[in-house]
């Protein structure tokens, strides 16, 4: 199997899907009405620019002609000097308006962009590749700088001084005028056929780059686990093969720019030959004079330039275009709740709820709720489920696994609930359920007596603590791990809940205290601490109800111990659902749910279940490690 076909099956991506939807040039431009007022100063000084630019031939027309007669020059060179230097002060000083405002148009782009990435739903970020997301942000939205800064504006005051110096090649000679109009003509017919193929070449190059992110994205993140299964040299080669696709497809678009980029020189060069030629048999004649012929070529020289400029500025928006496209097709994405009105044209927030809310209901309701995930051919496990998501499926909205099949049993408020049963089960799908990550496919779920789909989703999860499997821990600090979901809580109360759940003797380790950094993905923690700090986290928010999803499993004897006390306090008069792992975790329950297949086959007691149900004896006789 060669490394393209493995990369292919790694990621689940297939050959078609490698370029996305084009942009147009329309979607390009809210991006840059965005700095309207200094592309209308920018416009200004082109056309400025310009003048100064075409009154220059003129000037030096007279000077010719001033000489040739034998008079004094006068003011004549210090105007033409004046011309010169004013020329070279409003070219620099655009250059600057339109580097800081391309920036500035990277900028808005990417903000927008993890405004959306961030609020897409969750089964987005299972099928997409993370190192694919990142480069949409980093790369693609670099191109559309390149609209601004390599002649798009400029091409405003060049299209000025390209008719201006039209107009007066027109009226010194028509006919090398139209000789020359013969060669650009045959320039603009290369460039317009190129341009197209410079898009789609463009996007390719960067759905390649996006290849190579998420290969470089998943070869770091598991660098561990490479090295552990002596890996290494198999991922550097999966990731050299994504690195010379990159490769391939940016050559590609260099030989295509590279057509595109000697046309205006050579339509240069070609015209000036013609004029040269043509123009000294006039002069000769005496259609012409010397100083009509030599503000010809200097008009044609100022016509050749903003023409170089036309042809950057169409390869630069081809280019930009090619990028924004997979910009746009993450932008079009629906949101988590752009649809949430549709389902509850009244969305409630807490408070509203509260009033509606059936004090004699369970704090948490399953009834008949069915789920299925959509997956790719070639995806064999659950993305969100029992830590079966490591991989990153392709999706296919025409092929769907259930997960769920007619779940139903309540939670009753200030107890605690666990959820037992072999790994693939539905136990972290029934989670993730609850924090509106999915919506059932049928059934409901209700809080407090209430369709959960009828809260706003910030309402509902403001009323949760949520820990998950894996216990994911964010770089940066202990304080900005801890107050993710309460912004608002003192130093005294971080130390407090990490003291709660044994934590002091990370904040005793390192003098920094709170600010004591936790690495790249908690990398300084143990594994143990990881998930202490989630559960930390969690208890700060303090909710009235809590998830927890095996909660306890990477600790020892002793740190589980007092992890159990740390949760049977925080858990008086709160609702707690628990994915049990460990026998020990779910004697004390008030009532177990067993759930195999998707399905409740046992609701009870421990002493209940294990007399009723065989499966959950036989997962009590082996402690739960499943």
């Amino acid at each position: 199997m060669s490394n393209e076909t493995h990369t292919r099956r790694r990621f689940g991506r297939r050959p078609e899907q490698e370029v996305g939807p084009r942009a147009t040039f329309r979607q390009l431009l809210p991006y840059i009405f965005e700095h309207k007022a200094v592309m209308i100063v920018v416009t200004v000084l082109s056309v400025i620019g310009a003048a100064t630019n075409l009154a220059q031939p003129l000037l030096v027309s007279q000077v010719i002609n001033v000489v040739q007669a034998g008079d004094t020059l006068g003011p004549l060179v210090w105007l033409l000097v004046g011309l010169v230097v004013v020329s070279a002060v409003i070219s620099g000083y655009q250059h600057y308006l339109l580097q800081r405002t391309g920036e500035g148009v990277v900028l808005s782009s990417r903000r927008r962009l993890i405004g959306q990435m961030l609020r897409l739903p969750i089964s987005e970020f299972d099928t997409r590749r993370t190192g694919d997301l990142v480069s949409r942000v980093g790369s693609d939205t670099t191109l559309l700088r390149a609209v601004l800064t390599q002649g798009l504006v400029e091409a405003v005051g060049g299209a000025l001084t390209f008719v201006g110096a039209l107009i007066a090649m027109l009226v010194i000679d028509p006919i090398l005028l139209g000789l020359t109009l013969l060669v650009i003509a045959v320039s603009v017919v290369t460039v317009t056929l190129l341009s197209a193929r410079i898009r789609v070449a463009t996007q390719k190059a960067q759905t390649r780059v996006g290849d190579l992110a998420a290969s470089v994205e998943r070869a770091i993140s598991s660098v561990r686990t490479v090295r552990a299964s002596n890996a290494t040299e198999r991922e550097i080669a999966a990731v050299d093969e994504d690195a010379k696709g990159a490769w391939h497809m940016g050559v590609r678009v260099a030989k295509i720019s590279a057509l595109v980029v000697p046309v205006a020189g050579i339509a240069m060069q070609v015209s000036f030959l013609v004029v040269l030629g043509v123009g000294g048999f006039r002069v000769a004649s005496g259609a012409i004079t010397v100083a009509n012929l030599v503000a010809f070529i200097l008009f044609l020289f100022m016509m050749i330039l903003p023409l170089g400029q036309a042809f950057g500025a169409v390869t630069s928006v081809n280019a930009a275009l090619g990028a924004l496209g997979r910009i746009q097709e993450i932008i079009d994405l629906p949101v988590e709740d752009q649809y949430d009105r549709e389902i509850a044209p009244l969305a409630m927030t807490v408070g509203a709820a509260n009033e509606l809310v059936n004090p004699d209901a369970p704090a948490l309701e399953f009834d008949d709720v069915h789920f299925a995930y959509a997956l790719a051919p070639s995806d064999e496990a659950d993305p969100a489920d029992d830590g079966a998501g490591e991989h990153e499926p392709e999706p296919n909205p025409t092929e769907r696994r259930p997960v769920l099949r007619g779940v139903s049993f309540s939670a009753p408020r200030g107890q605690r609930t666990a959820l037992v049963g072999p790994s693939g089960a539905g136990k972290s799908t029934i989670l993730a359920l609850i924090e509106r990550f999915y919506d059932p496919s049928l059934g409901e779920v209700r809080l407090g007596g209430l369709d959960i789909r009828t809260l706003e989703r910030t309402a509902l999860r403001s009323q949760i603590g949520y820990v998950e499997q894996d216990a994911p821990v964010l770089a940066g600090s202990l304080r900005d791990n801890l107050k993710l979901a309460s912004p608002d809580a003192s130093d005294e109360e971080c130390v407090d809940v990490l003291h709660a759940v044994n934590l002091s003797e990370v904040l005793d380790r390192d003098p920094a205290g709170l600010d004591a950094p936790v690495g790249e993905d908690g990398v300084m923690l143990s594994g143990g601490e990881r998930q202490r700090m989630a559960i930390a986290r969690a208890l700060l928010a303090a909710p009235p109800i809590l998830l927890l999803d095996e909660s306890t499993s990477s600790l020892d004897g002793v740190n589980e111990q007092k992890m159990r006390a740390a949760i049977d306090a925080v858990a008086e008069n709160r609702t707690l659902i628990v994915i049990a792992h460990r026998l020990s975790t779910v004697v004390d329950s008030h009532q177990i749910v067993v759930l195999d297949h998707g399905q409740v086959i046992g609701v009870g007691t421990h002493s209940e279940l294990v007399s009723s149900t065989p499966l959950y004896r036989d997962l009590a006789k082996h402690q739960l490690l499943v």
